[in-house]
């Protein structure tokens, strides 16, 4: 439901998807040491996987080098398993980049993919010896996403049916002159959008309509700054207007299956930079409400793919785990403005969203659809 932000050109990513976290290179010219350098894998139509020699387990650096006309992905895989160890994404034609793993005594292979062509699996490679494997993760493919795509559109589309509602209050209220009830009103409404999870774009153009800047925050602003009904009745109505027009839009949108892993990390990343510093506040006091309904918003992510998660992020408990403990000290400290909280809290509560987000910060990789057939 918003626009996918691209990857830079050549982009390497080795995932190491089932811990807390992601190393990223980019793609160099240039060519493997001849005298000891780290072993040159060829990436190609033709020889895919071809060069891995003095092979051994423990922890290791590959160059790839793409020796055809087309990008390539290229992920380093334990034959029989499909665990990935391994991913450079975006390594085009002519150049190079490193992979960095740990591998343990097994089989593996290189597995090709390359643009207009089906995955192409390299030699395998047994490697033996004591040392333990570092992170890996089983492919997610399309169909593990696909029901858990449809599950959330259902819930984003619950959710928006509820959100029109209260909107439709709160014009009504505005409309009607009682900015008492208005403001009564408002917070409800405000908690409904964003327990949705619109994270970066998420809904598009319409996320500025309804929470940008138009909306819910010069709505907000007005209310709580003697702003007359006649000033505040054209906002009220447009936001009800950009609603409806969500929800209108909402079956012919899209989501991408990459996304909704990315959702989970970035809905608190958002709640981080903006609920918690007080910068969203207008003049009502409740970002920390507004983050404790992003906290929501992250959970009903995180239960729509547990299905994929449970069996590949050993962390996962302890995701579960700092959820409990930030809703804790959000619920305990909710209609507080982020100033008014004393030193300890705010320091316990940005420990607690820290932790929690760097517990997240794998569930877009491990996540991430890969081609494996």
């Amino acid at each position: 439901m918003r626009t996918p932000r691209p990857l830079p050109a050549a982009i390497a990513v080795v995932a190491v998807a089932a811990v807390a976290a992601v190393a990223v290179w980019r793609p160099w010219e240039g060519s493997a040491d001849a005298a000891g350098g780290p072993p040159q894998i060829t990436v190609s139509r033709s020889q895919c996987g071809q060069g891995w020699t003095d092979a051994k387990a423990g922890r290791q650096t590959f160059t790839l080098r793409n020796t055809g006309d087309a990008a390539a992905e290229v992920d380093l895989v334990e034959v029989g398993t499909d665990k990935v160890y391994g991913e450079v994404e975006g390594l085009g034609p002519n150049t190079s980049a490193p992979m960095d793993v740990q591998l343990g005594a097994g089989r593996y292979a290189f597995r090709c993919l390359i643009e207009d062509t089906d995955p192409i699996t390299g030699p395998s490679v047994t490697l033996t010896g004591e040392a333990k494997s570092g992170p890996a993760a089983v492919a997610v493919t399309k169909n593990d996403m696909l029901p858990l795509v449809k599950q959330y559109e259902a819930a984003v589309a619950s959710g928006v049916a509820d959100l029109a509602a209260r909107t439709d209050k709160l014009k009504a209220d505005v409309d009607g002159g009682d900015l008492d009830a208005a403001r009564a009103d408002w917070l409800p409404a405000h908690l409904a959008y964003n327990s949705l999870g619109a994270a970066y774009d998420a809904f598009g153009d319409f996320a500025d309509k309804i929470d940008g800047a138009d909306g819910f925050h010069p709505l907000e602003k007005g209310l709580w700054h003697n702003a007359s009904a006649g000033d505040l009745k054209p906002i009220a109505d447009g936001l009800a207007d950009a609603v409806h027009g969500l929800q209108a839009d909402l079956p012919d949108e899209q989501v991408d299956p990459n996304d909704l892993g990315l959702r989970a990390h970035e809905i608190m990343e958002n709640a981080l930079q903006f609920e918690l510093t007080g910068e969203n506040d207008q003049g009502s006091g409740t970002t920390l409400n507004t983050a404790l309904a992003n906290l929501d918003g992250t959970a009903r992510v995180l239960a729509i793919l547990d299905p994929v998660l449970k069996p590949r992020y050993p962390d996962l408990p302890q995701v579960r785990k700092w959820e409990d403990r930030v809703r804790a000290l959000l619920t305990a400290h909710q209609n507080t403005l982020v100033t008014q909280l004393d030193q300890s809290t705010r320091e316990q509560l940005n420990g607690a969203v820290g932790e929690l987000l760097e517990k997240l910060a794998p569930v877009a990789a491990i996540c991430e659809v890969r081609r494996s057939s």
